[in-house]
């Protein structure tokens, strides 16, 4: 990720936290969490804003990085490590990223793209097949 870019999510990330998701919650209609992974070399945590939508009680996000060849850092290191932390709001929760596959994904990017006609747009600008996460709660 470039510097600007660096700057612009830190800076989300800072209002969104600042104001418990009151401004930065929401982009293009859409609801934001906030998701932070461990990086897979460095070992620190890394939090980035993401839209979501929600579905059967359970947060859905997709790592597009708009239409991006690659996937993103923080998809990078979920995979390497699923256990995250989501932040929603004022709530803020451990939970389980798991990549759906087959008809689940296709399902869920549907909904995703019913959500944010915007995602259409960057299925067609790679030729990766775009992943949709579930991100489940913990057990406690």
């Amino acid at each position: 990720m470039n510097p600007l870019m660096k700057l612009g999510v830190a800076g989300h990330v800072k209002l969104y936290r600042s104001t418990k998701g009151r401004r930065g919650g929401q982009i293009q209609g859409m609801q934001v969490l906030l998701i932070t992974t461990v990086g897979r070399k460095s070992g620190e945590a890394r939090t980035v804003p993401l839209v979501c939508i929600e579905h059967e009680g359970k947060r859905v996000i997709a790592a597009s990085v708009g239409g991006a060849p690659n996937h993103p850092a923080w998809f990078l290191n979920m995979e390497a490590n699923p256990a995250v932390t989501v932040e929603l709001g004022e709530d803020q929760y451990e939970a389980v990223a798991r990549v759906t596959e087959g008809d689940e994904r296709a399902l869920l990017w549907d909904k995703m793209v019913e959500a944010g006609k915007f995602f259409a747009g960057y299925q067609l600008k790679t030729s990766r097949l775009i992943p949709v996460i579930v991100l489940e709660p913990a057990a406690r």
